[in-house]
C-alpha cells in the first residue's frame, strides 16, 4: 500500500480541540475520526499502566493502541484512505504515572504531588497508513511553584483540571503556576509541532497549499 505523497489530509484519532488548534498553526488539514455515537465502545485501548510499566513505555503503547483503533474504525466505516494520527500525553514524578483525574480529590491530590517540584510532561505521538506506522516521543521538564491549598481548591473547583494529565493546563489558567518549563511547550499542550511536523515529514506530507 503505497502512501499519495501529494495528499496532506489527514485523520486525527483525538477528539481534543487543543490538538486540532495545533494542526491547524502548522497547516495540516485533518479530520476527526469519531466513533459512531451509537458504536459500542471497544476494548482496543487499554489506558491503565501494566504492572510495572514505565512511563515512557506507557504513553507509547497507549498512543501507537489509540492509532491502530483508528486505522481499524477507519477501514470499518469504508472511509477514504488518509493517515491516521493519534497522541497521549502523562505526566509522571518518577515512575509514577498521573493521568486524568477521576474527579475532583484526585485532581487536587496530584496538584498537592506537582506544588513546589519539577516533573516530567511526555506525549507520545503516532502515524499509521495501512501496515506502516512511525512514531515520536517528547519529554519535557517543567516546574510548578508551590500552591497553596487554597489556590488548588480554587482551581479545581474551576473545572478546568477535570480533562487534563496531571490535573492543569498549561494553556490555560494554570499556565500562572509554571514557574519553568525546559523542552517543548505545544508537546505540554498535548501535540509536539517539532515532532509531529518531522514524523509527518517521513511520510511526505507537509502544509497543505
Amino acid at each position: 500500500m503505497n502512501l499519495l505523497i501529494t495528499k496532506s489530509y489527514i485523520y486525527l484519532a483525538s477528539r481534543s480541540p487543543r490538538r486540532r488548534e495545533l494542526l491547524h498553526q502548522i497547516g495540516v488539514d485533518h479530520e476527526v475520526l469519531m466513533q459512531r455515537v451509537k458504536a459500542k465502545r471497544g476494548a482496543d485501548v487499554n489506558e491503565d499502566p501494566l504492572p510495572g510499566e514505565k512511563p515512557r513505555d506507557y504513553v507509547l503503547r497507549v498512543c501507537r493502541d489509540k492509532a491502530e483503533g483508528g486505522w481499524l474504525r477507519l477501514e470499518q466505516r469504508k472511509l477514504p484512505l488518509r493517515g491516521v494520527l493519534a497522541a497521549d500525553t502523562t505526566i509522571c514524578l518518577g515512575d509514577a504515572i498521573l493521568g486524568t483525574p477521576a474527579d475532583a480529590a484526585e485532581a487536587a491530590d496530584f496538584l498537592a504531588r506537582l506544588s513546589g517540584r519539577e516533573h516530567e510532561v511526555l506525549t507520545a505521538i503516532a502515524f499509521k497508513f495501512g501496515e506502516r506506522m512511525e512514531t515520536e516521543l517528547s519529554a519535557t521538564a517543567v516546574r510548578l511553584r508551590t500552591l497553596e491549598p487554597a489556590e488548588i481548591e480554587r482551581y479545581v473547583a474551576g473545572g478546568e483540571p477535570m480533562d487534563k494529565a496531571g490535573a492543569y493546563g498549561i494553556q490555560g489558567y494554570a499556565g500562572a503556576f509554571i514557574s519553568e518549563i525546559r523542552g517543548s511547550y505545544s508537546g505540554v499542550m498535548g501535540l509536539p509541532l517539532y515532532e509531529t511536523a518531522q514524523l509527518l515529514k517521513r511520510f511526505g506530507i507537509g502544509p497543505a497549499a
